[in-house]
């Protein structure tokens, strides 16, 4: 299962069966959306790492929510496609110039869909390649599930990887333990939050020995957070 997760927006349940659908072929996580509302009830609880946003949507247009979310500096940084079947070159622009990542117009293909998916993602800066997730010089190779730390490969547990992975995917972010929860184990899985706690104490074991254990930061009274920055 790939570790990236894609929110689909889209009122138009046949549109929004067939990119979920597409999506899960290419081993995306996918969560689904037929509106703004409901969109913005699962940022809260799961974040993704691309939105696929329809533009004409009822109530709040997908024009609309992403201006929204550009504002916002909790979610600037979420890349965004828009879809839809406007074509003309001042509605692309529009799109763009509102902080939408790419512009997709119907009908695609699916071959397009992913492609645009890859090119976004990889301009993320996060996101070499949908087999690799780099920070600096640390790499997991997500189809082996190996893990290396300056071209030394190292031994950690699926679960381990898990949070690696998120971290490595969503630095400089602060989560807590029930967020980390919800996006490692997963919300239908019980599992009490002082278990997180024993797997950041182990990751940070493991990163202590190339001497990046300070990258693994604990935010007192919030969560802990990724990142090559000194912690305040």
């Amino acid at each position: 299962m790939s570790q990236f997760t894609i929110l689909v927006v889209e009122d138009e349940e046949a549109i929004r069966n067939m990119l979920v659908m597409v999506l899960q072929q290419y081993n995306f996580n996918v969560l689904e959306a037929t509106d703004v509302m409901q969109a913005q009830s699962l940022l809260e609880n799961n974040l993704p790492d691309l939105i696929l946003l329809d533009w004409m949507l009822p109530c709040i247009t997908g024009d609309e929510w992403t201006r929204r979310l550009k504002s916002n500096e909790s979610y600037r940084d979420l890349p965004i496609i828009l879809v839809t079947a406007k074509g003309e070159e001042s509605d692309k622009i529009r799109g763009l110039d509102l902080g939408a990542d790419d512009y997709i117009t119907k009908p695609f293909s699916p071959k397009e869909l992913i492609a645009r998916i890859k090119a976004v993602l990889r301009r993320s800066g996060k996101i070499h390649d949908l087999t690799q997730i780099k920070f600096h010089d640390i790499v997991l190779d997500t189809e082996q599930h190996r893990v290396s730390i300056a071209d030394k490969q190292i031994e950690v547990s699926p679960t381990e990887f898990r949070l690696l992975s998120f971290f490595l995917t969503h630095p400089e972010k602060v989560y807590n333990r029930t967020q980390l929860l919800d996006q490692v184990w997963g919300r239908s899985v019980y599992i009490e939050e002082r278990t997180v706690d024993v797997h950041i104490r182990r990751l940070r074991k493991i990163l202590a020995n190339y001497g990046r254990e300070e990258w693994l930061q604990t935010v007192r009274g919030f969560g802990y957070r990724f990142s090559e920055k000194e912690n305040s």
